[in-house]
């Protein structure tokens, strides 16, 4: 890739394309009664009084990488806490995970670590993995790659789900730190490995869980709505979550950036194309009216 090129676009994967699946499956999904469509998690309705919610996602192309540096037990860290983040933002408590490993050989040493990763993580947040599949694929997939997939389920009384509606202009971000890159934009950043070493505790350190974060600030302050900063970058997972016509102001320079944003930047990725694909060290953020004491703030609604 040229120096010109270091975007996600050029490295294989369109936004614009994600968003416009997004609008193109939304008759057919709201057709059998399912709402909220392309929030971070969907709610269906158990009872009078809870609901359930539910949120399926992968590790991408990280597992790549992973699986080159020998590093695949935190790529099942990295699904586990992916997921259930997902479902922190309705503000359901996370239940169960469930993972799904293919291959076009399966390997049971390889296997067993994405499996110990994603239980770690699950034990962190009291969550259970109560299953999963695993499908040898040839001529589907590479040989020696793999994919990771999982889904959570948690649980929510009517009352307590986050769902943004009640944000307004004024309100306030309050960022969480995130541990790096997470799992989002690897395709642009193998582009830059290519076939060259790298140093893996700087490019794929896990994807951190939220669960104690978010449980600490609803004890402290009303939140209005929660954003997991995943694909399309801090401002394009805000922008799900809040009601037409408000709009995000960010102190880009509020915190400090974890030094593997850093790195791309010196890998000629613009602050621009960052902003659009990576978390730039915010892993979640949660919308408050009046942030607690010690809370990072970075930036309100107006």
């Amino acid at each position: 890739m040229t120096e010109e090129s270091r975007t996600y676009a050029a490295a294989g994967v369109s936004l614009a394309t994600a968003d416009s699946v997004v609008e193109r499956l939304r008759a057919a999904v709201e057709s059998t009664g399912a709402t909220g469509f392309g929030h971070f998690a969907g709610l269906f309705p158990l009872d009078d009084r809870r609901y359930l919610a539910a949120s399926t996602d992968g590790v991408g192309s990280k597992l790549m990488l992973s699986r080159r540096a020998g590093k695949l037990r935190w790529a099942g860290m990295d699904l586990a806490a992916h997921c259930i983040d997902d479902v922190l933002c309705t503000g359901a408590r996370p239940l169960f995970l469930l993972d799904y490993v293919a291959a076009a050989r399966i390997e049971l040493d390889q296997v067993a670590e994405l499996v110990e990763g994603a239980a770690e993580v699950c034990r962190q947040a009291g969550v259970l993995l109560i299953g999963g599949e695993t499908a040898e694929l040839p001529g589907v997939y590479r040989e020696e790659e793999l994919d990771f997939a999982g889904t959570c389920v948690g649980i929510v009384d009517r009352d307590d789900v986050i769902d943004g509606s009640r944000c307004a202009p004024g309100d306030v971000l309050v960022g969480f730190p995130s541990n790096g890159i997470h799992t989002n934009g690897f395709s642009l950043v193998r582009s830059i490995v290519g076939d060259d070493d790298f140093d893996a505790e700087l490019l794929l350190a896990p994807h951190k869980l939220y669960v104690d974060e978010v449980r600490s600030l609803r004890a402290q302050a009303d939140v209005k709505a929660l954003a997991h900063v995943t694909g399309g970058g801090l401002l394009g997972n805000l922008v799900r979550v809040l009601p037409d016509g408000v709009g995000v102001q960010v102190d880009w320079d509020s915190w400090e950036r974890p030094p593997v944003f850093t790195w791309l930047a010196e890998h000629d990725v613009q602050e621009e194309e960052a902003r659009r694909v990576f978390n730039l060290g915010i892993g979640l953020v949660a919308v408050v009216a009046e942030a607690p004491a010690g809370s990072l703030v970075i930036g309100h609604l107006h």
